[in-house]
């Protein structure tokens, strides 16, 4: 039962790992990024948009997950 859940925990890790890598790449920087690929640019004086605002939300998540998971893994590892 240990190795199912170690087997699991590791799933969830590299599968949010690659959603954190994902979701920080799609962070504008100055002025590029996920609002001015679906034309939100023009607002980018006005502070953040809506898609960027959800996508803080989903990457805080996402770094959440993969710490817990990585907590976990580096529990259920067997020593020696």
């Amino acid at each position: 039962m240990r190795d199912v859940i170690l087997y699991v925990s590791l799933v969830i890790n590299v599968v949010s790992m690659f959603g954190l890598i994902a979701g920080i790449l799609l962070h504008s920087g100055r002025g590029g990024g996920l609002s001015d690929m679906f034309g939100g640019g023009g607002g980018a004086a006005l502070g953040s948009t809506a898609a960027e605002r959800n996508l803080n939300r989903i990457t805080f998540v996402l770094a959440l997950i993969w710490i817990f998971s990585l907590l976990g893994v580096s529990f259920l590892l067997p020593v020696g």
